[in-house]
């Protein structure tokens, strides 16, 4: 039985007339109506927070004066003790940046630490805002395709090395990844610093699913690489661990102090500081009761996984990369024979779900669709029956 303070995440909560993107918007981006359609492409989750997170949100209300935000010491500590608690990572309260949101602090990085022209490298497929910001900023995107090694993504620095003309100045790396959910191993990590040693780059590092590993994995901050701190940038937030994403609260963490005083330059000439709800939600976010929640929300996207791959794999031609970190499941159509259209029709048409095309993460999505696991079960187990209905003359 649940108490007031165990996480529910079974019950279905009523999103659609509520301004949700996820939920709203479907119909006009995936042609998949809200009246019966699953919605599993917008990151985030279907879920509500951690009581301490509604309750800080209450009582800002209820006092009802929403002036400026002052003294931010407990929010800073907050997010000190989280990285050291959950991350083993010990963060200087002096080095956080707020920003509004990390796409915000993507394009902020790429302002700061780059011109126009300039190459910024990104190991594809990944996270399809990166494409829009970067060339929105009249920078180049310098794809490097990941390799495979049966049913995961390897970094094939060799061929990167062949790619690079020295017109690169910036990496953006995706940790954990996302769409491939890859959660990246220590020598991997110190592969990417050498990389971008060899090759001038300052590192941009999205960890935004830093918390979302599944049960067993580990994942590790680059800033705990040996040797990172003079080019790398961290960015983290709480937005996509608690489903906060609507506070547009991310934080860019710089140790370097060359770095720091160019971002803080551009942060400071564009006039950008961060809303008082969303410093009130991470404060309240970063307790051991938010601790104890990401810990069952693991354990409860777990189980959807081995769910979702269970069914899905069982479709001939149809492949679920095993999901290390993120609730995305990365999932490859190649072997069904169907040029993407078809599966594309299946899915949204006969299916009726609404997913990411793996074509808009870069080089080697094409062949992909990515779906969000962050909903209750019933509903997961709803969009593998609709899965294997669409596709039963395959089985």
């Amino acid at each position: 039985m649940n108490t007031p303070n165990t996480p529910d995440f079974d019950t279905l909560i009523e999103r659609r007339g509520t301004h949700s993107a996820k939920w709203d918007k479907m119909e006009d981006f995936c042609g998949v109506s809200s009246d019966d359609g699953i919605p599993m492409w917008v990151a985030d989750m279907d879920f509500r927070p951690p009581q301490s997170v509604l309750a800080s949100v209450r009582d800002y209300a209820d006092h009802g004066i929403f002036g400026y935000f002052g003294d931010d010491s407990a929010y800073l500590d907050a997010i000190c003790w989280w990285m050291q608690t959950r991350h083993g990572w010990s963060v200087d309260a002096g080095h956080i940046f707020s920003t509004h949101g990390l796409v915000n602090g993507t394009g902020m990085c790429v302002e700061a630490f780059t011109d126009p022209g300039d190459g910024v490298v990104m190991f594809t497929p990944i996270y399809h805002a990166f494409f829009r910001v970067i060339r929105a900023a009249g920078r180049q995107v310098v794809e490097c395709p990941m390799a495979r090694d049966g049913d995961r993504y390897t970094l094939d620095f060799d061929a990167y090395d062949a790619m690079m003309t020295g017109n690169e100045k910036m990496l953006v790396l995706c940790s954990p990844h996302n769409p491939g959910g890859r959660v990246w191993t220590r020598e991997e990590l110190t592969g990417v610093l050498n990389f971008a040693k060899r090759h001038d780059l300052i590192i941009v590092s999205d960890e935004i699913h830093h918390d979302l590993v599944m049960p067993g994995e580990k994942h590790i901050p680059m800033a705990l690489i040996e040797g990172a701190a003079d080019r790398l940038v961290m960015m983290t937030a709480a937005t996509k661990t608690f489903n906060l994403a609507g506070m547009h609260t991310g934080n860019v963490i710089i140790s370097d102090p060359d770095l720091r005083l160019r971002f803080d330059a551009k942060m400071s000439a564009l006039g950008l500081s961060p809303n008082a709800f969303g410093k009130h939600m991470v404060t309240a976010a970063y307790t051991p009761e938010g601790a104890a929640w990401v810990d069952a929300l693991m354990e409860y996207i777990d189980g959807n996984r081995r769910i979702f791959d269970e069914g899905i794999n069982a479709i001939p031609g149809v492949r679920s990369m095993p999901l290390q970190g993120t609730y995305l499941a990365w999932v490859d159509f190649t072997d069904t024979g169907m040029d993407t259209t078809e599966v594309q029709r299946r899915i949204l048409k006969d299916a009726r779900i609404a997913v990411n095309q793996g074509d808009s993460f870069g080089a080697g999505g094409e062949s992909f669709q990515r779906f969000n696991l962050a909903t209750p079960r019933a509903r997961v187990e709803e969009a593998v029956a609709r899965m294997k209905d669409a596709f039963a003359d395959l089985q």
